[in-house]
């Protein structure tokens, strides 16, 4: 057995709105403990005293979770402003939470940190990881690259970047009632556990493939030996980099691209700043996307992971779409998760959230990537 219970509010008030979120999982979950979850707030609610009810509500949970820039559920669908609550129960599969802190000092000590933490309560093999680590005091492919260190190869990271709804001033993190910043909390599945999962964009590559010849961790300086400025200006005339142009990484002796997307851009030296690193030597192409495109790929990303789901009946979504993403489309960002919900029969439960950098392998083979722009689909269930 592996069951999934949501509750989602959006009242203002942080009392009110937890007490909401915990009574609609009691209903959903009749008899049946929850062994873990995961939590979705936005930046400004009393985030100690939501986790402190959450925890006297259900005793010994292995909870994480942090704060966002828009929430999604399968209660409320698409909102800003709220709480979303996931909670996992199964007598087949172990979840077991971890947490590295101070990740800005050493990034590789506190993914590792978080990874033993959860791998001592347990002596079953990792099936896969969650995450909902800092976005702004570190690299998120630092953070990614350490938990592939410390969980190895094999295991599947899922997951996205805390946000602070576009302040990019201070995002938190949740590892049982403390609120934590520059911090990595991690939930691992361990058990027999079935998941799928789909990854789109919509955004289409365009122009000549190009090679980065110069690049510091997300600051790029030069394409095919000349200014990074002056590659975007080839493409878009006067137009300045934006989000609704960014680049598509190439992974290695592959079709397969993620999205990188550009912040900032500095005219003297013609580099230009981007969201998350860039490898060197790495191949790229500008691409382009409309609106249409942009919704397309939730739907897209949805019926892969369905379509690849190894089980029968699936118990639970988690969706993680990026704050690029809302601000393109702005008040059509709810149809994102519209999207998904017309290819369902049944009821599901459903959560997640909009964050500051995604993080899925592209396929079903390859190794997980650190994302811009993307909307990624986990479903999770038993045989």
């Amino acid at each position: 057995m592996f069951k999934a219970v949501v509750g989602h509010s959006n009242d203002p008030d942080s009392l009110s709105a937890v007490e909401e979120v915990i009574q609609q999982c009691i209903t959903s979950l009749a008899d049946d403990i929850p062994q873990a979850g995961i939590l979705f707030a936005a930046i400004d609610f009393e985030h100690s005293l939501i986790l402190q009810q959450i925890h006297q509500a259900f005793s010994g949970i292995e909870l994480i979770g942090g704060t966002t820039d828009g929430e999604i559920s399968s209660v409320l669908e698409f909102q800003q402003d709220s709480i979303t609550l996931m909670l996992f129960c199964s007598d087949e599969v172990e979840i077991y939470a971890g947490v590295g802190r101070q990740i800005s000092a050493d990034t590789i000590t506190a993914t590792k940190q978080a990874v033993e933490q959860a791998k001592a309560k347990t002596t079953a093999a990792p099936s896969l990881c969650l995450t909902h680590p800092e976005s702004l005091t570190t690299s998120g492919v630092s953070i990614l690259n350490g938990l592939k260190l410390a969980l190895g190869q094999d295991v599947p990271i899922f997951g996205g970047l805390a946000a602070d709804h576009s302040k990019y001033q201070n995002t938190y993190q949740f590892f049982q009632t403390e609120v934590l910043s520059d911090s990595v909390p991690i939930l691992l599945f361990c058990g027999k556990i079935l998941f799928s999962h789909g990854v789109a964009s919509g955004w289409r590559p365009i122009g000549q493939i190009s090679k980065v010849t110069k690049v510091d961790k997300n600051i790029l300086y030069e394409i095919d030996g000349k200014p990074a400025l002056d590659f975007y200006h080839h493409y878009l005339g006067l137009l300045p980099p934006s989000m609704e142009y960014p680049l598509a990484v190439f992974e290695e002796d592959t079709e397969n691209f993620y999205i990188r997307a550009p912040i900032a851009y500095e005219p003297e030296s013609g580099s230009i700043t981007f969201f998350a690193d860039i490898p060197d030597q790495a191949l790229i192409q500008i691409s382009e996307a409309g609106y249409e495109d942009i919704l397309a790929a939730s739907k897209a990303s949805f019926m892969n992971a369905l379509n690849n789901y190894p089980g029968k009946e699936p118990s639970a979504v988690l969706f993680f779409s990026c704050v690029a993403r809302r601000q393109i489309l702005g008040t059509r960002a709810q149809e994102e998760y519209e999207n998904t919900k017309v290819c369902l029969d049944n009821y599901l439960p459903t959560c997640g959230f909009y964050s500051n950098g995604e993080i899925a392998p592209i396929d079903l083979i390859s190794q997980t990537q650190f994302h811009n722009e993307t909307f990624v689909t986990l479903i999770l269930g038993v045989q």
